[in-house]
Formats: structure tokens, C-alpha cells, sequence
């Protein structure tokens, strides 16, 4: 019965420590939201807008929340906010193919191919990040993808040493967006956890490139 008790004590303190350790990796990211714009006008300009992959459907035509994510790169680089757009995702060594959907629906736009950069290994938020200031040598960015998933690329990519600031690409209602957020709060968690502790190099560096 002893031996019991113990375990049971020993249980109900780790999930303690777990629900504390969610709780602080959640308040520490989610203070980086005060970095997110909505406002296209009020946005400060940068050489490069950095576009994260949102998934592809299974016909092969982009998630919404990807399809809008290049869209609103599109603004930011129409507006003469940026210079360049920088489509970090998948290129099929995972999944599916992201970034060359995402150049081709800028290109459809008009955006010309010398003014498209694409990171082919940007296969986590965390990768991507590191990446475009190690592998790129981005220093001042915007980065775009929508409101839940902002917070977490703004405190990696300040901690990788990178000036940014957000911008929305929420521009309809989502499916499964209750789904999306859950899954981001336990994101968030494994990112702090990356970011502070385990700082793991992505799967896939190759040579530094420069691109401005």
C-alpha cells in the first residue's frame, strides 16, 4: 500500500509539473503576440517577407491557410513593404511539395522569380526560423502566417537573433481552427523546449546561401 501511495504521489507530481511547464512555455511565447500586425498600412518595412507553409490538401491544391499566407506575402511585397519573399516548407522530402505551390501562386500574381526565394527544408516552424538567419543570413524580417501560429515564429526567430515582426494572414473563417489552436498550445511547449533547452540543429542545413 506504501509502494502505492508513492507512486501515486510521484504521478500526480509530474502532472503537475507538466500542466506548470505548458502554462509557463504558453505565457513566455505568447507575449511575443504584441509583435503582430494587422494593419497593412502600420506595417514597418524589411528586406524580406519570410511566408511559412501551411500544408497541402490531399487533391494537391494548398490548405486555406496556406493559400492565404501567400497572399498576404503578395500584399506585403505590392505595398513596397519588402524587397523579397522568402517561401519556407516542405519541398516533398516529408509530405508534399509546399514551397514550390506557394512560388507558383506569387508567380501567377506577377511577382517576378528573381524577387522569390525558396527554403525547400523549412519542415518545422523551428527549422525555418533557424535557417533563415543561419543559413540565409536574414537579419530583419516580416514574417506571415496567421494569428495562433505568429507568437511562436516571433520568439524563434528573435531568439535565433533575427529583427521581426509579424504579420496576419487571417483573411476567412478555418475548418478544424479549435483543433489547430490545441495543437499549437502543446507547439508551443515543445518549441520553448527546443529554443531553450535541446537547441537542435535542423535535419537539413547545406551550404549558406545569400540572398540580399
Amino acid at each position: 500500500m506504501h509502494k502505492k501511495n508513492t507512486l501515486v504521489s510521484v504521478g500526480l507530481w509530474l502532472v503537475l509539473f507538466g500542466i506548470a511547464a505548458l502554462l509557463y512555455a504558453n505565457l513566455t511565447i505568447l507575449q511575443y503576440r504584441q509583435g503582430i500586425y494587422t494593419d497593412l498600412a502600420l506595417v514597418p518595412q524589411a528586406p524580406v517577407a519570410l511566408v511559412f507553409g501551411g500544408g497541402m490538401k490531399e487533391n494537391g491544391e494548398q490548405s486555406d491557410y496556406q493559400f492565404d499566407r501567400v497572399r498576404a506575402g503578395i500584399e506585403l511585397y505590392k505595398s513596397g513593404k519588402v524587397g523579397k519573399i522568402m517561401m519556407t516548407g516542405d519541398d516533398g522530402r516529408r509530405r508534399a511539395d509546399e514551397v514550390d505551390a506557394m512560388k507558383k501562386q506569387a508567380m501567377d500574381i506577377g511577382i517576378p522569380d528573381t524577387d522569390i526565394i525558396v527554403d525547400p527544408a523549412g519542415l518545422r516552424t523551428y527549422e525555418s526560423c533557424y535557417r533563415a538567419k543561419h543559413i540565409y543570413g536574414l537579419t530583419d524580417i516580416i514574417a506571415v502566417s496567421q494569428n495562433f501560429h505568429l507568437p511562436r515564429i516571433i520568439y524563434f526567430c528573435s531568439r535565433q537573433g533575427i529583427h521581426v515582426v509579424g504579420f496576419s494572414a487571417d483573411r476567412r473563417d478555418y475548418e478544424s481552427i479549435y483543433f489547430i489552436h490545441v495543437r499549437e498550445i502543446l507547439a508551443r511547449l515543445k518549441g520553448w523546449w527546443q529554443q531553450e533547452v535541446t537547441k537542435p540543429e535542423p535535419q537539413y542545413l547545406g551550404e549558406k546561401i545569400q540572398v540580399l
